[in-house]
């Protein structure tokens, strides 16, 4: 049966596809809070006049 034949495969997968949605959904859910995931340095960053034109335009 080709489910027996593969059922480690398949059971790999879909510890995988849970840990993928976990992270979606913790990235989503800190997106909703107003976290960012910016290391916060902005002296080293390229896009620090993008982000701060970002932010100041949410508040």
């Amino acid at each position: 049966m080709w489910i027996t034949a593969n059922l480690g495969t398949i059971l790999i997968s879909l510890f995988l596809l849970l840990i993928v949605a976990g992270i979606i959904r913790s990235l989503i859910q800190n997106k909703k809070k107003g976290k960012s995931s910016c290391g916060g340095n902005c002296a080293h960053c390229k896009m620090c006049p993008a982000c701060k034109n970002k932010t100041s335009i949410a508040k």
